[in-house]
């Protein structure tokens, strides 16, 4: 079995200080095997490590970020086939999320499955979001 290791590269402008975490927290950005991309959970902090305080702006970061990383692997997000995303106060914040999910995920609508969680790793971190990929067949 063949597992690739998909790194940010250092100096990447979508990721910027929070690349540091893979580092600190011993994980990988994404692996890629048996033709699938596992992603790791994706927060929206700025690339300078604030957090924004909106919903909306989270989602945002954190989906670009998925963008990024499938970038990295010459993917796109129509290459999503699941996504989990884990909710702070999900009741206030699901109509922000679904806005900005609406707005930047429209091609190829992977599976989502919604999670309310009673808090995530840092304080003002509202969503998180993990997803897979698949890399295009081989042979059409």
């Amino acid at each position: 079995m063949s597992i690739h290791t998909v790194e940010v590269p250092e100096g990447n402008a979508v990721f910027g200080q929070t690349r540091s975490a893979f580092a600190s927290f011993g994980y990988s950005a994404a692996v890629r095997a048996h033709g699938l991309l596992f992603i790791a959970g994706t927060i929206g902090r700025r690339a300078d490590g604030t957090i924004p305080d909106t919903i909306e702006e989270q989602t945002e970061l954190a989906i670009l970020k998925i963008e990024e990383i499938l970038r990295l692997e010459n993917l796109d997000l129509s290459a999503l086939v699941d996504v989990t995303s884990y909710h702070v106060d999900i009741r206030q914040h699901l109509s922000g999320f679904g806005e900005a999910k609406q707005r930047l995920v429209t091609a190829s609508l992977p599976t989502w499955t919604i999670i309310g969680v009673s808090g995530l790793a840092s304080p003002g971190l509202l969503v998180e979001i993990r997803a897979t990929a698949a890399y295009p067949d081989a042979v059409s």
